[in-house]
């Protein structure tokens, strides 16, 4: 398996909230107040911080600048955090505006995503590595030329592992819409893929 490496030492949970201390310190915003959204921003780090830098990489190609769309979410969300009604929401909440600020911020070609291989990589040839590096970007770049919600629904159910309907709850559909985009995405990488031309170029006598 083909995974991404974990974020790196500048994204902590101690930075990120002397940030948001920092953001919510220019508003009217009591003490509880921020000692509540302290809260919320280290529980949804511990929980989701890491695997969100993992997605945006999809979607941009520097660690360094999906760490700081991260934490660009992180401030947005504490700033948004009266907004929230329910709590179990927030995660959701979270994983949207992310995803917008790495939609905005996309960058040329994408890094990463899960992909099963027939065999155990660490036993792979570095000639196997190379064509699997092949074949990896080009379903990176079937994923990323589909239209941006078929494109949201599948890094949301086959990399971030999320179910039908929090993926409905983090994008604002109804797990039909999910069902529909994850189906039409699905088709058009598979055609996309097995189109003639899609592979290393045959070889001509």
């Amino acid at each position: 398996m083909v995974t991404l490496t974990a974020a790196a030492p500048g994204f902590s949970l101690l930075r990120l909230v002397a940030m948001v201390e920092a953001a919510l310190s220019t508003g009217a915003t009591d003490a509880t107040t921020v000692a509540d959204v302290d809260a919320l921003v280290r529980r949804l780090f511990l929980a989701e911080g890491r695997s969100l830098v993992r997605l945006v990489r999809l979607f941009v190609d520097d660690r360094n600048a999906a760490e700081d769309l991260v934490q660009e979410g992180f401030i947005r969300l504490a700033r948004s955090a009266h907004r929230i009604q329910d709590p179990d929401r927030a995660a959701a909440y979270l994983r949207s505006i992310v995803l917008n600020l790495a939609r905005d911020h996309n960058r040329r070609g994408l890094l990463s995503l899960r992909h099963q291989l027939p065999f155990d990589d660490l036993q792979a040839s570095t000639e196997d590595q190379l064509v699997l590096a092949d074949d990896q970007r080009r379903v990176l770049d079937a994923l990323r030329d589909l239209p941006p919600r078929q494109r949201d629904c599948l890094a949301l159910r086959y990399y971030h592992e999320l179910g039908i309907d929090d993926i409905a709850t983090t994008l604002g559909l109804s797990r039909n819409s999910v069902k529909t985009h994850l189906q039409r995405g699905l088709a058009a990488m598979e055609r996309r893929l097995e189109a003639p031309g899609a592979g290393d170029p045959a070889d001509e006598p």
